[in-house]
């Protein structure tokens, strides 16, 4: 018979930990990740021979941030939020910054609603 349970419900069964880091590279450049293995993971980032590796010409690393998961979902999520921050975001989160994150989360673009300049303009009928 075959097993037609989705493979994240059968890793969530299982007692796993899930953790969303970041690394700083020695270029201060940061790296955003996922692992079921925090230290092993960090060690295969300070020890790979993957040339092609965003860390490779980057090491040595140093784990900056990390926050754990029981649901690999939810960790892949955060890691998707995080990755798309800029690195002052990034930086206040690493801090626990976390007035700092909300300012830096605020749009500042010219056309939206909240920093629009509206002109009302009466026209005589």
């Amino acid at each position: 018979m075959q097993n037609n349970i989705p493979l994240t419900t059968i890793l969530n069964m299982q007692n796993y930990s899930y953790f969303v880091y970041i690394i700083q590279c020695s270029d201060n450049s940061f790296y955003t990740g996922v692992t079921n293995d925090l230290d092993r993971r960090i060690y295969e980032h300070n020890n790979s021979d993957n040339t092609k590796a965003y860390t490779y010409s980057r090491k040595p690393v140093k784990l900056v941030y990390s926050a754990e998961f029981e649901n690999i979902n939810d960790a892949i999520s955060w890691e998707k939020q995080i990755k798309g921050w800029s690195k002052n975001k990034k930086l206040a989160l690493i801090k626990g910054d976390w007035k700092s994150i909300k300012e830096l989360s605020e749009c500042t673009n010219n056309t939206h609603h909240t920093n629009a300049k509206h002109t009302l303009r009466l026209r005589s009928v």
